[in-house]
């Protein structure tokens, strides 16, 4: 059961939800404040000022004035022209922690929503449904509106959710769950799809991927490093200590834990003065690379416990501002993809250089029988090209803005672009790590290198589930099965990683 305050939400606790489908409850007298919040409204709405999107129209249409008749409606009928996203549904997990996300914000106590919002919110989380939510229709300002209206829709009972793919009324999978519909009042439409819950839970569950396979890629590293005999003087503890950064620190006492019981012979290379820099410089570029996933991991903590939505309540008053704009999350969402590309950058060419045989001293594309066999020739341009594709993905959004809403939104921050892009880079990388662990377990066999216990314990794990390469086969088998072990038993592989750099 994960326990939310409001504060205290972090990725790792938002994975274990979306994800792994975690349980949520509200810690001890958090409601307290929404009641608050929620009766400070109801008094000031009486007060007979106007307010943005409470008594007013939305948008360019803030000049409208709205009947106290009509206050309720006014929600729904927010949310449901809002409700006008395109393109495949976001899937399961992403859904999940958008709306853990909103609630996060909504039960900080200063966006005038009642507890029963929260409270039939909290039901759908902890239950089995689906909402749709198309993925294309947000700008990341004002907000996630688009997305959080389908989310809003189907808590009013009006939505669509996914049976099995299938499109199907939200209200009757309610009804077999015990979930009534919630009829929104005033204010909660807008205080519901106003805010970046979207882009933070794409960001957040792509930083928790991402750490996994930056420490897979580490492991399959040491192969690649004993497969080519790298000197890891360079991985000294007092260099790497000269230069300033965490991360570079912290890779390098990862390398060197992990190469500690290599043999002594083949601790150095007497052929080569210095290695070239796929070998040398893994520190210095995967150091580069965990720190910028720590920065970004904690805008996405410093946004997922925050207030997002406008207008805003609190001691008295209600003030229209700007909490929605995702710029934040939009820059970190461009800069992570900056440096999960350039992983795979790197990878790409950690494989071209095992595959060559002119450079690595091993059987060409790592095949003792090469040209009736091809051996693993092909998975470098399935790298190569999944490395273009990242490099053209990794164009920054938040670099583009289109004013919306007849340019009373005048500057928006596509951060909505920037997360789904990210999404698909992960998407690659995890790839591009599958085939890297693939051709390195193989390349380790051939070199005939004792090696560490840790290469040969992962060599073991690959080899339970595919066999060396004696001769060819369909090699996207292997790829897929790789991709499938580090999917199911991520542990085995980076147990001894992860002491360490989850320890920073």
């Amino acid at each position: 059961m994960i326990e939310i305050d409001g504060n205290s939400l972090t990725s790792t606790k938002l994975y274990a939800v979306s994800v792994l489908k975690e349980k949520v409850k509200i810690a001890g007298k958090t409601i307290e404040s929404v009641k608050r919040s929620r009766e400070e409204l109801l008094s000031l709405i009486k007060g007979g000022r106007k307010f943005y999107g409470i008594n007013t129209g939305f948008g360019s249409l803030f000049n409208k004035e709205i009947g106290k008749d009509d206050l309720s409606e006014l929600q729904k009928s927010l949310i449901r022209s809002h409700a006008s996203g395109v393109g495949s549904p976001l899937p399961l997990h992403i859904v999940r922690g958008m709306l853990l996300v909103r609630i996060n914000s909504l039960i900080k106590g200063y966006s005038g929503v009642s507890p029963e919002l929260i409270e039939t919110s909290l039901k759908i989380l902890n239950s089995d449904l689906y909402p749709f939510v198309p993925s294309y229709g947000s700008l990341g300002a004002s907000g996630d509106l688009a997305p959080l209206a389908h989310l809003a829709l189907v808590i009013m009972g009006e939505g669509e959710v996914l049976l099995d793919g299938i499109r199907k009324p939200s209200d009757m999978a309610m009804k077999n769950l015990g979930v009534e519909p919630y009829s929104f009042r005033e204010k909660e439409g807008v205080a519901f799809i106003n805010g970046t819950a979207a882009i933070t839970s794409i960001l957040s569950n792509q930083i928790s991927r991402l750490k996994r396979l930056m420490q897979i890629a580490v492991g399959s590293s040491i192969l690649f490093f004993e497969s080519l005999g790298g000197n890891q003087a360079a991985f000294t503890e007092w260099v790497l200590g000269s230069r300033n950064h965490a991360g570079q620190k912290m890779i390098g006492k990862a390398f060197r834990e992990l190469l500690k019981d290599r043999p002594e012979k083949e601790r150095d290379n007497p052929h080569r003065l210095q290695d070239p820099y796929t070998l040398r410089c893994m520190p210095q570029v995967y150091g580069a690379i965990a720190d910028t996933l720590e920065y970004c991991n904690s805008v996405a903590e410093n946004e997922m416990n925050s207030v997002t939505d406008n207008p805003l309540v609190h001691d008295g008053d209600i003030i229209s501002a700007g909490n929605f704009h995702g710029e934040p999350v939009a820059l970190v969402s461009d800069f992570l993809a900056f440096a999960a590309t350039d992983l795979g950058n790197l990878m790409e060419r950690q494989l071209a250089r095992l595959t060559d045989t002119s450079l690595s001293d091993l059987p060409p594309f790592l095949t003792r029988k090469s040209g009736l066999n091809s051996g693993y020739m092909i998975p470098q341009y399935v790298a190569a090209s999944l490395c273009n594709m990242n490099k053209v993905l990794s164009y920054p959004a938040s670099a583009d803005s289109i004013p919306t809403s007849a340019n009373q939104e005048d500057h928006v921050s596509m951060g909505m672009t920037s997360a789904l892009k990210l999404s698909s880079i992960t998407d690659n990388l995890e790839h591009l790590v599958s085939i890297h662990l693939l051709l390195s377990s193989q390349a380790f066999e051939l070199s005939g290198k004792t090696g560490t216990s840790y290469s040969r314990s992962l060599l073991g794990i690959v080899r339970e589930t595919v066999p060396i390469l004696d001769q060819d086969r369909a090699v996207y088998r292997d790829i897929e099965l790789v991709r499938k072990l580090m999917d199911a038993q991520p542990e085995r592989i980076i147990k001894r990683i992860s002491a360490v750099m989850d320890n920073r």
